[in-house]
């Protein structure tokens, strides 16, 4: 019987020492390993491409390789609509998004596409950094999506095949692809062109196959998915901006746990670079394109743009988000 109970003793006492070292190797303190994935559409070379890479290389950085993430661009998750739909099931953790696809999810984030709003993309950033980011923030939480911040998409050109738009009847009986956002489609309506929603990845061979004859995005844009190769005119119609909402899933805000605070301060220093590359970005294309002789660029009667577009604003004056158009068109005046 001693001995038994020796025996049992020494056990527990073996079992003990063999735990100590695993209590040393998890303090308390230690934060959970995980690997995210970041899903975009941009191509190669795109500003938001860039920023996804930079922001991988910060979230290893900030979280000493306790985060790691995984960036699949150029619409390999899907398109923009599609990786909103993941993320909120949490099947995709981050995703620099589009403002188009984000606004079947919160209305809200369409009107800062209203025409003509925000002279530059600092003019936008000064508004969106303030209230209206944060009244945007929450529609977003409340949808279980967690907001690191927004980007710059962009302030928006029109190209096309057929000819240059220097006024609006230019762009009547023209088909002109649209993201599928509520108020670019309005504002192509409202000018007279018929629009057509495709998805970014299959823009190009849709131009090319005469599907659509024209299209509009920011400079950048058109440079990184050479759109240029298959619609000569560039006009410069500058008739909206976007931003680029980036965007977390709860489910894995969740997972990193206390290193969420690594990832919104990786967030912020790549949106910066991000913003920061775009604006150089829209201004080199533009000297290319000029002097590319290829392409034909032009400036367009925006006195003619603006008069054009204002039953656009007003319309959604009218509309349930009426509020919040008054709010950020006081802001914008700001």
């Amino acid at each position: 019987m001693t001995i038994a109970l020796n025996r049992r003793t020494m056990l527990r006492t073996l079992g003990a020492a063999l735990a100590a070292p695993a209590v040393l190797a998890f303090p308390l303190h230690a934060r959970a390993q995980a690997t995210l994935t970041l899903g975009h559409g941009a191509a190669p070379g795109n500003p938001r491409t860039l920023a996804a890479a930079k922001f991988a290389e910060l979230v290893t950085q900030k979280t000493e390789g306790r985060i790691t993430i995984n960036i699949a661009g150029s619409e390999t998750l899907g398109n923009d609509a599609a990786m909103l739909t993941s993320l909120r099931t949490g099947a995709l953790d981050l995703t620099a998004n589009s403002q188009g696809p984000a606004a079947s999810l919160v209305p809200e984030i369409a009107v800062l596409g209203l025409p003509f709003l925000f002279s530059d993309a600092a003019h936008a950033f000064k508004v969106l950094d303030g209230a209206i980011g944060a009244t945007l923030a929450q529609k977003f939480e409340a949808l279980g999506i967690v907001p690191l911040g927004y980007w710059d998409n962009g302030v928006r050109h029109v190209t096309n095949s057929k000819r240059p738009i220097t006024k609006p009847d230019d762009l009547k009986g023209l088909k002109i692809r649209t993201p599928a956002d509520p108020m670019t489609i309005d504002i192509f309506q409202t000018l007279g062109a018929a629009t057509e929603q495709i998805a970014f990845g299959e823009l190009y061979v849709a131009l090319q196959q005469g599907v659509v004859d024209g299209q509009e995005n920011p400079l950048a844009n058109i440079n990184s998915s050479k759109l240029y190769e298959v619609n000569k005119f560039i006009s410069l119609t500058a008739h909206k901006w976007e931003s680029t909402p980036f965007l977390m899933s709860q489910v894995a805000s969740a997972r990193v746990g206390a290193d969420l605070e690594h990832l919104q301060a990786a967030a912020k220093e790549a949106g910066e670079l991000q913003r920061d590359l775009s604006n150089k970005a829209a201004d080199q294309t533009l000297a290319a394109f000029k002097s590319n002789s290829a392409i034909a660029v032009n400036d367009v009667d925006r006195t003619a743009f603006l008069e054009a577009t204002k039953p656009v604003a007003e319309d959604w004056k009218s509309k349930d988000l009426g509020p919040f158009v008054e709010e950020l068109v006081a802001a914008a005046k700001a």
